[in-house]
């Protein structure tokens, strides 16, 4: 599966949810007739009645989930689609979702931890490295995804090379 948004309230009162999109475009999600609604792996299929944009968040009416209630009950579950269902990126792009997890070294093999995030910032997107055991924020590195940054990524090996010294 691939995360393409969350489920952030409830729209209404009859079954409609509002979601906060993680696509290219706002509308990214309305390819697809069915989404997958879930975390990790739990999951369940649930046909789009009608979606649409409103403002900066989509609003979307899923079969099965009829009131308020229900929909309540969505809140902070993921949207997602089958990796099958998606294009294949073009070379040297990739889903958000296939970075998480990459084990991140520097050209001096120093082992920077793993990718939890990533996020964009209109110049550029940033992933967050943290430290297998880290305890806290204040361990975490902020770099640019850049082709001057990111010198290697190899998603069936989960690793990524990076040009960013250790001190900083």
């Amino acid at each position: 599966m691939v995360v393409m948004g969350r489920v952030v309230a409830p729209y209404g009162v009859l079954g409609w949810l509002k979601v906060l999109p993680d696509t290219e475009t706002i509308d990214g999600l309305f390819d697809y007739d069915t989404w997958w609604l879930g975390k990790a792996n739990d999951w369940r299929e649930l046909e789009v009645e009608a979606a649409k944009v409103h403002n900066d968040v989509l609003v979307v009416k899923l079969k099965g989930i009829n009131d308020r209630d229900a929909a309540f009950a969505c809140k902070g579950q993921q949207i997602a689609v089958p990796r099958d269902a998606l294009p294949e990126p073009e070379q040297n792009a990739y889903y958000w979702s296939d970075l998480i997890g990459l084990q991140v070294t520097n050209k001096q093999d120093i082992d920077f931890g793993v990718i939890t995030e990533v996020f964009e910032t209109g110049a550029n997107d940033v992933f967050v490295v943290k430290p297998e055991d880290a305890k806290d924020k204040s361990q975490e590195r902020l770099l640019p995804f850049i082709a001057s940054v990111v010198l290697e990524v190899d998603v069936k090996a989960k690793t990524m090379l990076v040009d960013w010294d250790a001190e900083f």
